[in-house]
C-alpha cells in the first residue's frame, strides 16, 4: 500500500519515509567518501565539501549565511539547546537563573516543555501562554507577557497534534521590538509552510530531518549572528566549535537534499495533501457518528496534511490498535507521547474534556497517499468505531 509497505500510513507526522533521491545523495558517504572531515587530507575534505553544500543550501532556503547553520542529532537537541543555551548566556550575569524569564505557550512539544521544567527547577522564570480552542496563542499576550528580565520567547511554528499555525512572525516583530530573541520550532512546518528567517523574525529556529522525507538521526538549529548562547556539546570543536563530535556526514547530506525537494515540492505538496485530509473528513463525518473535529477549521490556520478527531464512546489507543490489525497506521497523539496514559496536554489546553481528549486520532497525510486508500481508511475506521462501539454497548 503506502511506500510499499503492507499499510495504509496516515501518520506523516510522525515520521516520514526517506526519498529515494535523499538515498541516493548519501550513499557515496558511508563508503567511498567516508574521510573524517576533520581531517586534512583529501579524502577527509571530500566529506567535509559535502558538509559544506548542504550547509549553503540550507542556508540559501532559510534565506540565512551558512554560518548560521548548526547542525545536531534532531529536533529535541536544537530545541533544547536553543532554550537552555539563550537563558545560560542571559543569566551568565547573575547569580542564578531567578533572574531570567522566558515565555513559551502551554501547547509546545515535550522537547521544549520538559528543557523548561529543567530550568525552572533551577530558578528560572516562565510565562505559559493561554490558548484558544483552536490552539491558537495571541500575539499580544506575547508583549503583555514581556519583562525587563525576559531571555527568549519560544513558540512552535506548527502545533504536532491539531496542526495549528501559529502567528510567529508577528510574534517575531514584538520580539523584535522589545530586544528579546525569539526561537521557532519549525519541525511540523519544513516542506509546507515558508522557512525564511527574516520574514519569519527569529533569531533561532529547529528542524528535522525525518519529517520532510530525510533521514532521522539530523537536525539543525539556526542561530542568528549575534544571538547570546551558550553551547553545551564539547568535544573536538567541530561545527565551528559550537557542536563538539564527529560530524554524521551522509546524514547531513541527505537533509540538505531533502529540504531542498520538499521546498520545491511545497505547492503540489500542499494541494495533494489538503485533497486527501479533506476527502478523509468528508467520508469520516459522513460514516461515523459523533465525531468532531479538533483545532482549526480545515479552511483555516491548519497544516494542509493534518486532521485531529474526537470520537465519543471510544479510546483513542483502542481504535488506533484496531486500525494497525486492520491495516491502518495512525496515531492517538503526538507519536512521542504514544503509549502515554496520561490524555493529551495539547488537546487538554484547547479546552477539550479529558474523554474528548482520551478519544482523539490524529491522521496525517503525505506524499504517498492516493485518493483510493483514503476511502479504504475511512472504511475501515468506521467499521472498526462500529464494532467498539457495539462491544461497549455505546450508542
Amino acid at each position: 500500500m503506502t511506500y510499499g509497505i503492507d499499510t495504509i500510513y496516515l501518520d506523516h507526522a510522525a515520521t516520514t519515509p526517506v526519498d529515494s533521491s535523499v538515498v541516493d545523495s548519501m550513499l557515496p558517504y558511508f563508503s567511498g567518501t567516508f574521510g573524517n572531515p576533520s581531517s586534512i587530507y583529501r579524502v577527509g575534505q571530500d566529506a567535509k565539501s559535502g558538509i559544506e553544500r548542504s550547509r549553503q543550501q540550507i542556508a540559501g532556503i532559510l534565506g540565512a549565511r551558512s554560518s548560521e547553520i548548526l547542525f545536531t542529532s534532531g529536533a529535541t537537541e536544537s530545541i533544547n539547546l536553543a532554550l537552555r543555551g539563550v537563558v545560560e548566556a542571559h543569566a551568565a550575569h547573575f547569580p542564578d537563573l531567578s533572574g531570567t524569564h522566558l515565555i513559551t505557550s502551554r501547547t509546545e512539544h515535550h522537547a521544549a516543555l520538559h528543557e523548561v521544567d529543567r530550568l525552572v527547577a533551577a530558578g528560572l522564570q516562565v510565562t505559559y501562554l493561554e490558548s484558544d480552542s483552536n490552539g491558537l496563542v495571541r500575539a499580544e499576550d506575547v508583549e503583555l507577557a514581556i519583562t525587563p528580565e525576559t531571555a527568549l520567547i519560544s513558540v512552535m511554528y506548527v502545533n504536532n497534534e491539531l496542526g495549528t499555525i501559529q502567528p510567529v512572525a508577528g510574534i517575531g516583530e514584538i520580539a523584535k521590538r522589545h530586544g528579546v530573541a525569539f526561537h521557532i520550532d519549525a519541525v511540523q512546518a519544513a516542506g509546507s509552510l515558508p522557512l525564511n528567517v527574516d520574514d519569519l523574525r527569529c533569531d533561532l529556529l529547529s528542524l528535522s530531518a525525518h519529517k520532510f522525507y530525510g533521514p532521522k538521526g539530523v537536525g539543525l538549529l539556526y542561530i542568528r549572528k549575534g544571538t547570546s548562547i551558550e553551547f553545551q556539546q564539547l568535544g573536538g570543536g567541530q561545527e565551528s566549535g559550537r557542536r563538539g563530535g564527529t560530524e554524521n556526514v551522509p546524514l547531513i547530506v541527505g537533509m540538505g537534499t531533502a529540504l531542498h525537494n520538499a521546498e520545491q515540492l511545497r505547492d503540489a505538496y500542499n494541494a495533494h495533501c489538503s485533497a486527501v485530509r479533506n476527502h478523509l473528513w468528508h467520508l469520516i463525518s459522513e460514516s461515523v457518528p459523533d465525531v468532531s473535529l479538533n483545532g482549526p477549521p480545515l479552511d483555516g490556520a491548519r497544516l494542509a496534511n493534518n486532521l485531529n478527531i474526537s470520537i465519543r464512546g471510544i479510546q483513542g489507543e483502542t481504535v488506533l490498535l484496531a486500525l494497525d490489525m486492520a491495516g491502518v497506521s495512525a496515531s492517538a497523539g503526538s507519536a512521542c507521547t504514544t503509549g502515554n496514559a496520561e490524555p493529551s496536554h495539547v488537546l487538554l489546553a484547547a479546552g477539550l474534556s479529558d474523554q474528548e481528549a482520551r478519544s482523539s486520532l490524529r491522521l496525517t497525510v503525505g506524499r504517498g497517499n492516493s485518493v483510493d486508500e483514503i476511502e479504504i481508511a475511512a472504511g475501515i475506521l468506521a467499521e472498526t468505531v462500529l464494532r467498539i462501539r457495539s462491544l461497549a454497548n455505546v450508542g
